[in-house]
């Protein structure tokens, strides 16, 4: 997907020729392998750094191209949303000082990023899901505007036919409709290549499904999502749902999602997993192919593989197989791990990166066939249960099941310390990035347990909107110590410089709104009132639109003028309602209110109920802040 210049198919001839291209190139990476081409005497890592950029308020900032051009270095580059950037950082020999030279160009390109972003008011933040985002934020203006962006969104959403629909459940519970597939966007994370030559490739890329699970946990980043606490690795859920292409009728015939863990073992080699994509998945982009594959190798030159590798671009394995050309000129093969979350800090992901590469390298000799071993569905429950819980789930290994930092600790850290000695890495960088590992699975402090539990701190006596705001503030606070997160003091109150300030509607209204239908009798609306503790209630049709409001001063007249034992709620409720949307400022809804003398204002998105403002929310708000601002 790096390519630019891509377009989708116009017709049955643009189709047809690409994947003509997409068989020749498969053709020619069989050709590859059995004619041992690929390089062999030099292994090497990498990584790509995605972040958060995020303005004085804590919200997403959307000035990406203005840091791109002050920070002015090949090494950077855009991301799918405006609010975003990432770094691609350079390849190193898997030997030595590998990963402290990693982690010392890390910082440096940072620094580098975080300087250019002062001058534009930018903070930059390093986290799987930056906790301020919301649905405001993924409008269509706010996607890059880059043509590969735009096509993806295109088809994507022109073979669904619909919007993309979003269900997770955690503590809390998200569900969402989007028109766009922004919500991708949320999700940074750090990317992490591994070189492997072609004859390993089997036994590697199934030992990367094994141990998926309890890296996944180990690594968790991303436990929340607009103020709902959801899974640990909520990306994980999160990055499915958003560009799923299937609809109900798909999913009646077991389609698989492209963002996929898989669905099975490799059984000869990375043939498979080509073969696999490119029967289950519809190409979506039609790049113009110049190299005929197998002409170049008649010519003994080494092809590109575009058709290929577009292809495989479009297809989001956990563990996808990447092809490509080293600086000798030989084709290369690499796994790119891209669960791992961004954050909390780079001395996490350089540990991070140390731990799976170690167990990569690690993998015991008893479990080189794993696939003979170990049932697949073991896999894939460990890594969805990870997702959902951290270091909290337990891990199903060899007809056991272990705790996960048990297994971590007692299994994982020794074979990954094997795997780096293997690989002659440094003792100092053994040291410190797996001592960080071993410490993170001996406290229990992830990233995602850490803002779990600051979250939910911060919240007493605060609106949601502004546990948020403390929650990212404090990130970029502790990520700018320098300490690793298990390190990071949990945080039993709101920062002394607590946000003080509620510009929108949408950072003071309660979404936790109790409503009822036009035909439902008086007498539960009275009830609800009581019980809720609440003074005015909402109506709805099926369609979820707001049709009326009742107010508990309408119910002091009824009393009054008499009752009648037969009334319902379509009988007295206020159809003529006055509504502001979750962007309107909290000046503005003021000053609605006191001109309209009314005491409540619904929040509609999309004629849609999507909060409600009080007086309840407005002293509580000026009760934190005394103030409001435009």
């Amino acid at each position: 997907m790096g390519d630019q210049k891509v377009s989708t198919f116009n017709d049955a001839k643009k189709r047809q020729a690409f994947t003509k291209s997409l068989l020749n190139d498969l053709k020619a990476l069989e050709l590859l392998i059995n004619q041992n081409k690929f390089e062999e005497d030099t292994l090497r890592i990498g990584a790509e750094q995605e972040m958060g950029l995020v303005g004085k308020d804590w919200y997403p900032a959307m000035n990406y191209d203005k840091i791109l051009e002050e920070v002015n270095d090949p090494h950077f580059t855009t991301e799918l949303g405006r609010f975003n950037l990432e770094i691609n950082l350079d390849p190193f020999e898997f030997r030595g000082t590998c990963f402290s030279q990693m982690h010392g160009q890390l910082n440096q390109l940072l620094a580098k990023v975080k300087k250019a972003a002062q001058k534009f008011d930018t903070h930059i933040l390093l986290t799987g899901i930056l906790p301020t985002i919301n649905a405001g934020h993924l409008q269509f203006k706010n996607m890059t505007p880059n043509p590969r962006y735009k096509a993806l969104n295109d088809m994507i959403k022109g073979q669904k036919n619909t919007g993309f629909e979003v269900h997770i459940q955690g503590i809390d519970e998200l569900k969402a409709y989007h028109p766009n597939i922004l919500f991708e966007a949320c999700n940074t994370s750090f990317q992490v290549h591994y070189q492997l030559t072609p004859h390993r490739f089997k036994q590697a890329y199934n030992w990367a499904l094994a141990i998926a699970g309890p890296v996944l946990a180990i690594s968790a980043n991303s436990p929340l999502l607009g103020g709902k606490r959801l899974w640990s690795e909520t990306r994980i859920a999160l990055f499915q749902q958003s560009i799923d292409m299937r609809n109900t009728t798909h999913l009646k015939r077991d389609l698989e999602p492209r963002v996929t863990f898989g669905n099975g073992w490799i059984k000869q080699s990375v043939i498979e997993l080509y073969q696999n994509n490119i029967t289950r998945f519809n190409p979506l982009f039609a790049p113009e192919i110049s190299e005929d594959s197998l002409e170049a190798i008649a010519h003994n030159s080494t092809p590109k593989l575009s058709a290929l590798c577009m292809h495989s671009g479009t297809v989001y394995m956990w563990n996808r197989v990447c092809y490509g050309i080293s600086a000798n000129k030989q084709p290369h093969l690499r796994i790119e791990n891209r669960y791992l979350p961004a954050g909390p800090t780079t001395l996490d992901e350089i540990a991070n990166a140390a731990f799976w590469l170690g167990l990569m390298e690690g993998m015991p000799n008893e479990y080189q066939q794993i696939d003979q071993l170990m049932d697949y569905e073991d896999a894939r429950y460990n890594f969805y249960n990870a997702a959902r819980m951290g270091l909290e789930t337990n891990v199903k290994w060899m007809g056991k099941t272990i705790l996960a930092s048990e297994f971590i600790l007692s299994y994982c850290l020794p074979w990954a310390k094997n795997g780096l000695l293997k690989r002659k890495i440094a003792t100092n960088d053994i040291n410190t990035y797996l001592g960080i590992i071993e410490a993170r699975a001996k406290s229990g402090m992830t990233g995602a347990t850490w803002a779990l539990k600051n979250f939910n701190s911060f919240l007493t006596n605060a609106t949601p909107f502004e546990a948020n705001v403390n929650l990212t503030r404090s990130m970029h606070t502790q990520e700018n110590t320098g300490q690793p997160v298990h390190n990071w003091p949990l945080l039993q109150n709101a920062p002394k410089h607590r946000h003080n300030h509620f510009h929108t509607v949408e950072q003071i209204m309660s979404t936790d709104i109790p409503t009822v239908h036009e035909d439902d009798i008086l007498e539960l609306v009275i009830h609800m009132m009581v019980w809720r503790n609440v003074r005015y209630i909402a109506v709805e049709n099926s369609k979820h639109e707001l049709v009326g409001l009742i107010a508990s001063r309408m119910l002091t007249k009824l009393v009054q003028e008499g009752w009648k034992n037969d009334i319902i709620v379509k009988d007295i409720m206020v159809t003529d309602v006055v509504t502001v949307s979750p962007e309107t400022s909290t000046a503005e809804a003021v000053k609605i209110m006191a001109e309209k003398n009314i005491g409540c204002l619904p929040v509609l998105t999309n004629n849609k109920l999507a909060g409600m403002i009080s007086e309840r929310e407005i002293v509580h708000v000026v009760h934190l802040s005394g103030k409001f601002k435009n």
